[in-house]
């Protein structure tokens, strides 16, 4: 008979169960993390800790945790180097609510809100900074420069994203590029870096590269999912986060392409022209379902998964490698 433990266990996700299987690794990048944040300017450690505190997966350092585990890494570099990372993803957030004018992070009021535009932009520029300073520290010039190249693409992918929004005739691949840049480069960087920490095979730091490539475009398609879907509600998140700021991911593009001529206008109306109106979000919502958008989305994202935990098969049975398998099964399964 399976213990009260076990079961309990068989109920985590694999996001948790990976936190578990990492803890002291992760316990050792949070207090490097608060470590670091410190400054002598009492607003910078108050914003900071405002969204690093407000929770979040912390699913992109225990990627680089991950890869360095197993390698058999026996160092400390990779605890510089999964807070470097989290530091960076930390730094696009509150760049990011600024850009989106968006209201809510994590639950909590967004930074920008609280202490304004100017505070929240100086502040991620200070913890790209201090993400910098640790990836020097880590002393390891080949990852410097997957990380530093990670930072530039994201910010890449931000500015096409704006030259995406309000813009139906975003395509497909332009969406796929624009995730790919702003999401899944920080995921394929943050497990590429733990591989070479360790000092991995070539193939074996490529398999776990394309992991968290494949990964970080399964999280992105899902979240966009999410957006449109009852789910998202379920989960305790806000919906329609997207519709309203005007967003053109893959829902809004498949269900734009399918609509009539009035599904039409309204896309042009809320999304181009940005002229939204009490109710929308129900409509808009109501046209995404019809239209397939989210089973369309869910297979891309399938897709994707496969692809993620192929990469993995070409390294030896681990534990953690069956562990990180099931995290893009997971992501997958957060949408039904």
């Amino acid at each position: 008979m399976q213990s009260a433990e076990a079961r309990i266990l068989d109920r985590r996700s694999p996001i948790d169960a990976l936190h578990a299987m990492l803890a002291p690794e992760m316990a050792a990048v949070d207090r490097l993390v608060h470590e670091r944040i410190g400054s002598a300017v009492p607003l910078i450690p108050d914003l900071a800790r405002h969204l690093v505190d407000a929770g979040g997966k912390r699913l992109r350092p225990l990627l680089t945790l991950a890869a360095a585990r197993l390698n058999a890494y026996r160092g400390t570099a990779h605890i510089r180097l999964a807070a470097a990372v989290e530091f960076i993803h930390t730094a696009t957030l509150l760049h990011d609510d600024v850009v989106d004018v968006s209201t809510l992070r994590r639950g909590k009021i967004a930074a920008n809100v609280v202490w304004g535009n100017k505070s929240s932009v100086l502040v991620g520029d200070y913890l790209f900074s201090r993400s910098f300073q640790l990836m020097v520290e880590a002393g390891d010039i080949s990852v410097l420069s997957v990380l530093a190249q990670a930072s530039a693409v994201i910010a890449e992918g931000e500015v096409l994203q704006l030259r995406t929004t309000h813009n139906l005739a975003t395509t497909r691949d332009e969406y796929l590029r624009v995730i790919s840049a702003k999401t899944a480069a920080l995921f394929a960087a943050a497990a590429k870096s733990g591989a070479m920490i360790a000092s991995a095979p070539a193939e074996t730091i490529e398999a776990l590269r394309a992991y968290g490539h494949h990964l970080g475009i399964v999280f992105q398609l899902i979240d966009d999912a999410l957006d449109y879907s009852g789910r998202q509600a379920q989960m305790g998140k806000s919906i329609g986060d997207d519709f309203r700021e005007a967003k053109v991911t893959l829902p809004v593009i498949v269900a734009h392409e399918r609509a009539n001529e009035t599904g039409r206008e309204f896309w042009r109306r809320t999304i181009e022209d940005g002229a939204q109106h009490e109710g929308d979000l129900k409509r808009a919502i109501a046209y995404v379902d019809e239209s397939g958008a989210i089973e369309e989305t869910q297979a891309l994202a399938r897709f994707h998964m496969d692809a993620a935990m192929t990469a993995l098969d070409r390294l030896p049975p681990h534990q953690l490698r069956k562990t990180l398998q099931d995290v893009a099964e997971f992501c997958v399964s957060r949408c039904y």
